[in-house]
């Protein structure tokens, strides 16, 4: 299997500048031949590949001198991306996906990104990685690297920060040890998760915490003068905020599916629709800051990692409604304000989210039978 490491980079001043220069080359490179694979199509109906563009890159380097200064395999990489992006343009006209045209690169763009894919000269020492054309760049090596390596991306994320994600393949993982646990999860915003054995896990609403601060910093922001080297400071310090609030909720997140996944076999979710959800203008926000989503895509591929068993119950299914006891439906529990109710049927109390979490785990074992 596959699997990414990434780690922090401390490049020198004339490192930087050679990574901004490979990121600038990159961007011309993929730009020049997705206006060169337009034009082509429009004059005499050509489709040109990545094999066409990788040919014609050897004279275009020498024409343009300064495409030599930088990694050769990044700029292959760029051709690479171009042709993927255009692959899955006419995949998705096939499917009916609303996939458009790839579009030219930006260079005021905040996030840049560039692939190295030579593994030969790619290696890591204590706390450096030695990078192509690079050499040796300080590096935060948080853990041990496994496996055979691919390729590394270099990236440098809005607040000015390098990044190096190194591609690593031939990884054998060992299975977590089975527990015999099940449990289902009710996601919600007053409390994130809720277990069908009565755990709640706090809702920590980062966003809400910091959203004086980024008020703040916005204002100031927007006082600046355009292009400005103080408009420039304050933009970076407006998104090292957001990229710390971001940082708290991914801790979180990775945090607790690890701990799931450690410690139940079978884990039982329901599928929200967040999109629809958001078109409510009281808890739009909120919802926006829980990541129900990423939440579920990290149990996806951890559960697929350690062997052990990932379920999803359709959003229609009504756990909040059912009685966990008797299977009773009571329609005034759709109503968000209703934390509690009593069975009129069979008199048990039950805790809306706990009540719902126990019915998703139910309608999961279910499904896994049939």
């Amino acid at each position: 299997m596959e699997r990414s490491y990434k780690f922090r980079l401390y490049p020198t001043p004339e490192q930087q500048d050679l990574i901004q220069r490979t990121f600038g080359c990159c961007r011309f490179v993929y730009n020049y031949y997705l206006m060169k694979r337009k034009a082509a199509y429009k004059a005499d109906k050509i489709t040109m590949g990545y094999n066409d563009c990788s040919a014609d890159m050897t004279n275009l380097k020498k024409e343009l001198v300064w495409l030599k200064e930088v990694d050769c395999t990044a700029l292959q990489s760029s051709i690479r991306d171009l042709d993927t992006a255009y692959k899955n343009f006419f995949r998705g006209i096939k499917t009916g996906e609303d996939i458009g045209l790839p579009k030219f690169k930006n260079k005021r763009s905040y996030h840049q990104s560039y692939t190295s894919r030579a593994p030969s000269n790619i290696h890591v020492y204590g706390n450096t990685i030695q990078l192509p054309k690079l050499g040796l760049v300080k590096c935060r090596i948080s853990r041990q690297i496994y496996g055979r390596v691919l390729s590394v991306t270099v990236s440098q994320n809005p607040s000015g920060k390098y990044f190096a994600s190194i591609c690593c393949t031939d990884i054998f993982v060992t299975d977590i040890p089975k527990t015999g646990m099940s449990v289902g999860i009710d996601l919600g915003v007053k409390d994130f998760a809720i277990m069908s054995d009565g755990q709640k896990f706090e809702n920590y609403k980062y966003l809400s915490k910091s959203e004086n601060k980024i008020k703040r910093l916005q204002r100031q922001l927007s006082r600046k003068p355009k292009d400005s080297n103080n408009r420039e400071k304050a933009r970076k310090k407006f998104a090292a905020l957001h990229e710390h609030v971001a940082n708290q909720r991914k801790d979180m997140l990775h945090k607790l599916s690890t701990w799931l996944v450690k410690s139940y076999d079978i884990i039982v979710v329901e599928t929200l629709n967040a999109e629809s959800m958001m078109v409510n203008r009281w808890i739009s926000k909120s919802i926006h800051d829980v990541s129900w989503y990423t939440f579920v895509k990290q149990l996806t591929y951890k559960c697929e990692q350690y062997g052990k068993r990932l379920i999803k119950v359709d959003s229609f299914y009504p756990s909040s409604q059912l009685c966990s006891k008797c299977g009773y439906k009571n329609v005034d529990t759709k109503r968000l304000e209703v934390r509690s109710w009593v069975c009129p049927q069979c008199s048990s109390c039950h805790d809306r989210d706990v009540n719902a979490a126990i019915n998703i785990l139910n309608e999961g074992l279910r499904l896994s039978m049939a």
